[in-house]
C-alpha cells in the first residue's frame, strides 16, 4: 500500500491550513490497527523506548536519489536524526571513480568520521560516491549507532522510477542529482504522493520549475527546497532598511567567487567509453542523447546550459532566498546580463568563440523588479567569476577594498555592506553606522556567521513539516519568483546578454519570442513532464 501523506495548503505568506480531505497516515493506520487487535496501547512506545526514542512506525522513511560528494557532506545530520530512517539509495553511479571534490580526500575523511572507521578505503586514491557507497555508509552508521534497533537494510537502485515503483513504504525522497534531472524526479515523486526535498535549482528550465511547484500545490504535499533559509543575516540588514537607515532601497548587489568548476568554452569532441558501473543513458534523463564525456558529469555539469544552472543558481539561491521572502519579490519584469567570452586562434586568425552551450567564466546580471506596496522598483545585480561592484566612495575614502564575496544594499540615503549572505551588515562608513545606532537607540547588532547551524536548522524544518507540522520556510510554493529569476538569467547569458522582458502571468518573454524555447527543453521521448 502506498502510504498516504500529510496534506496541507500554503499561501504566499507561508501560513497553512489542513486539507478538507484528511487522509489516514501510515502511522495512524498502524496505531489504529494495534488498538483494534487488543494490543498494548496503554503506554506509547516512545515512552517505553526512553528519551529521544522514535518508534519505527513514526519515522520518516527516506530514499536518497543521488549520492555524490555533496550528498555525502550532508548525510550526517539526516542519519543522526532519530526521526528519519534512510531505507534506499539510488544513483546512476554504482561506485564511481570520477567524482570531484573541493580539497584532496575531503569526502573520504567525511565518511570516515561518519562511520567511525579511520581506515575506510585505505589505499584508494579516488573520491568516493555512488549508490554502493551510500548503502555502505548508511548501514555502517546505523549498525554502530542503532545496533540494538531492528533495521532491514538499505536497498539500492540505478533508476529512480524503479525505486518509486518498488519502495512502497518510502514516505519522502531527497534529490541531489545534476540540475537537469531535479524537475523530472521531483514531479515523479510528487505524483506518488511522496514528500520531496530537492537541491538547487528546483529545475534548470523555467516551465519545469513551475510544473514542480504546481504539482506540490495541487497535491497539497509538504516539500522543502534545500538552499532556503530564514536568513538571520539578511533579516538584520532588511530590518535596518525598514527603520530608514538608507532611505528607499533601490539596488542590491551580490557577488560570488564561483565558479569553482571548469566552464568549458567548447563542446567535447572525443568519445571515450562510458565507465563501468555508470549509466550514461539514465544520467542524461530528459536531455537528448549525445556521446558520453566526463566534461559533462560529476560537478562539471553545472557549467552547461543543458545540464546546470551556472554560478547564480549554485549560490544565488542561498544568498537571495531570504531577500525574495523578506521583500516579497515577484518574478522579475526584465533580466539582462554581460557574459565574458573566450577567443582562440584558428588558421592564424584570432576568433571569438560563439558559445550558446556553456555558462561564461564570469558575468554580471541585472534583475529588475516592479514596485510593490510601499517598496519602490528594485534592481538586484549579480556578479561572479571574480567580478565585483566598483568600490563605493565610502570605502575609497577609508582606503578599504571590497571582500571577495559580499552583498551591498543601496538606498537614496546610504549603503549597507555585508558578507555574501549579508553577514554582519553595516552602514558605511562606520561613523554612519554608529550614528544610526545612537539615533535609533538600538544595540549593536549580534554577529552573524555564514551558514551557522544551517544544515541542522534545515533538517529540523523539513522533518517537522513532513511529520505534519508547519510548512517549512523552504516550501516549494515559495520558490516561484526566485526560480523564474535564475532561469531567466541563464537564458539572457545564453543569448549573449540580451535584455529579456518577462510577463509572469503568461510565462512569456515579450520582446524576444524566439527566446521562449529556452523556457523549456526538448525532451527525450518518454521523459516528458
Amino acid at each position: 500500500m502506498n502510504p498516504p501523506q500529510k496534506r496541507f495548503s500554503l499561501n504566499r505568506a507561508g501560513s497553512k491550513s489542513k486539507s478538507a480531505s484528511v487522509s489516514v497516515s501510515r502511522r495512524r493506520f498502524i496505531a489504529v490497527s494495534s488498538v483494534a487487535a487488543g494490543a498494548f496501547a496503554i503506554v506509547p512506545r516512545h515512552v517505553l523506548g526512553g528519551p529521544g526514542f522514535v518508534p519505527p512506525s513514526e519515522k520518516i522513511t527516506l530514499a536518497c536519489v543521488g549520492f555524490g560528494t555533496q550528498a555525502i557532506r550532508e548525510i550526517g545530520g539526516i542519519l543522526a536524526s532519530p526521526e528519519v530512517q534512510v531505507v534506499a539509495m539510488c544513483d546512476v553511479e554504482k561506485d564511481g571513480t570520477h567524482y570531484l571534490e573541493w580539497s584532496k580526500n575531503e569526502v573520504r575523511a567525511t565518511i570516515r568520521r561518519l562511520i567511525e572507521n579511520p581506515a575506510w578505503r585505505e589505499g584508494s586514491d579516488h573520491t568516493p560516491g555512488g549508490r554502493d557507497v551510500g548503502k555502505e555508509v548508511v548501514e555502517a552508521y546505523y549498525a554502530r549507532q542503532r545496533g540494538k534497533e531492528q533495521f532491514r537494510g538499505c536497498a539500492t537502485y540505478t533508476d529512480f522510477r524503479e525505486l518509486l515503483e518498488k519502495e512502497k513504504d518510502v514516505t519522502a525522497v531527497k534529490i541531489m542529482t545534476p540540475d537537469h534531472t531535479h524537475g523530472v524526479i521531483s514531479i515523479a515523486a510528487l505524483k506518488k504522493g511522496k514528500n520531496v526535498i530537492v537541491h538547487k535549482p528546483l529545475a534548470n528550465r523555467l516551465l519545469e520549475a513551475r510544473a514542480v511547484i504546481e504539482k506540490a500545490r495541487a497535491g497539497k504535499i509538504a516539500t522543502h527546497f534545500m538552499p532556503a533559509s530564514e536568513g538571520a543575516a539578511q533579516k538584520q540588514a532588511v530590518d535596518m532598511i525598514k527603520k530608514g537607515a538608507i532611505g528607499p532601497l533601490r539596488e542590491i548587489h551580490n557577488w560570488s567567487m564561483r565558479p569553482m568548476w571548469p566552464q568549458f568554452p567548447t563542446l567535447p569532441t572525443e568519445t571515450p567509453p562510458v565507465p563501468a558501473g555508470f549509466d550514461w543513458n539514465l544520467w542524461l534523463g530528459p536531455s537528448l542523447d549525445r556521446p558520453y564525456h566526463p566534461d559533462y558529469t560529476h560537478t562539471n555539469f553545472r557549467g552547461w546550459y543543458e545540464f546546470g544552472g551556472g554560478s547564480i543558481a549554485d549560490m544565488g539561491h542561498y544568498s537571495l532566498w531570504p531577500i525574495f521572502q523578506l521583500l516579497d519579490l515577484d518574478s522579475p519584469i526584465s533580466v539582462e546580463s554581460s557574459p565574458s567570452h573566450v577567443c582562440r586562434v584558428s588558421d592564424h586568425i584570432c576568433q571569438r568563440i560563439k558559445n550558446d552551450f556553456s555558462f561564461p567564466a564570469a558575468c554580471t546580471i541585472r534583475l529588475r523588479f516592479a514596485a510593490k506596496g510601499d517598496r519602490p522598483a528594485l534592481d538586484i545585480f549579480w556578479y561572479d567569476g571574480g567580478i565585483k561592484p566598483l568600490v563605493p566612495e565610502e570605502l575609497m575614502a577609508e582606503n578599504k577594498e571590497l571582500a571577495e564575496e559580499g552583498m551591498m544594499f543601496i538606498g537614496d540615503k546610504g549603503k549597507i555592506l555585508g558578507g555574501f549572505r549579508a553577514e554582519n551588515s553595516r552602514l558605511i562608513p562606520e561613523a554612519k553606522m554608529r550614528s544610526f545606532l545612537a539615533e535609533s537607540r538600538l544595540p549593536e547588532p549580534s554577529p552573524t556567521e555564514r551558514g551557522a547551524n544551517a544544515r541542522q536548522d534545515r533538517n529540523a524544518a523539513w522533518i517537522a513539516s513532513f511529520k505534519g507540522g508547519p510548512a517549512s520556510y523552504g516550501d516549494f510554493q515559495l520558490a516561484g519568483p526566485i526560480s523564474d529569476s535564475m532561469n531567466l538569467a541563464a537564458i539572457s547569458l545564453r543569448l549573449g546578454g540580451k535584455r529579456l522582458l518577462f510577463d509572469s502571468a503568461s510565462a512569456k518573454i515579450t520582446n524576444l519570442p524566439a527566446a521562449d524555447k529556452f523556457l523549456t527543453r526538448e525532451y527525450r521521448p518518454g521523459w516528458e513532464i
